[in-house]
């Protein structure tokens, strides 16, 4: 029989942190506007995901990786969640990050905060900078989803033991299909289809929302 009692897994641009990290990407690429923008259309489900990430990290080409440390001590977790994973994982809750940032943050991230449990988008890189492309599979809607799945099945952990957070569009599917599907400071697509929201930036509220802990 497995320990593992449930399963967590969370969005983090915007959800486990308060930023978007590919925004402040734009900013150090002189090109923050832009990018934004088809940030903003991409969660709100107003632009193809996949098609609005290629277009933004085309806009980071040229870009230095001594970029990714100054951001990283830019961001901030949002209100509790550091103790909320810690939460979970007392109580045999497996935590698991799945994003459509970028891997060479949110490894660090899951680091920082104990996660095993991790997947993003992964930037090519060539001789200390960004060519503007992306390496293997996007981490959009269906992969998210088809994630939250795999990881259930590996821990053999039961669906209506599973929970999914996030905010935007690209997190839709994932979370209609875990057990408890929360929309935290969400997107109006994601609160239109999903009843569980949280509208305050804080997983105190979140931790109050779960049952089985």
């Amino acid at each position: 029989m497995s320990k593992t009692r449930g399963l967590c897994v969370l969005d983090v641009d915007g959800t486990l942190i308060e930023e978007e990290v590919i925004d402040l990407l734009g900013k150090e690429a002189d090109c923050e506007k832009e990018v934004a923008l088809l940030t903003i259309h991409a969660m709100r489900g107003e632009l193809d995901f996949e098609e609005s990430l290629r277009k933004r990290v085309s806009l980071l080409e040229g870009l230095s990786v001594d970029v990714f440390d100054k951001i990283y001590h830019e961001l901030h977790l949002s209100k509790n969640a550091a103790q909320f994973v810690k939460t979970l994982q007392e109580n045999q809750i497996a935590v698991g990050l799945v994003s459509g940032g970028f891997t060479v943050i949110v490894e660090r991230l899951a680091k920082q905060l104990g996660i095993s449990l991790f997947t993003a988008n992964q930037l090519e890189i060539r001789d200390g900078h960004l060519t503007g492309n992306l390496i293997g599979p996007i981490i959009g809607r269906e992969v998210k989803e088809a994630t939250l799945v795999r990881w259930a099945e590996e821990l053999q952990v039961p669906f209506e033991s599973t929970i999914a957070i996030g905010d935007g569009a690209n997190d839709l599917a994932m979370l209609k299909r875990a057990g408890v599907g929360i929309g935290f400071c969400a997107k109006a697509i994601v609160k239109e289809e999903l009843p569980l929201q949280i509208e305050e930036r804080d997983f105190l509220k979140v931790h109050k929302l779960i049952d089985f802990l």
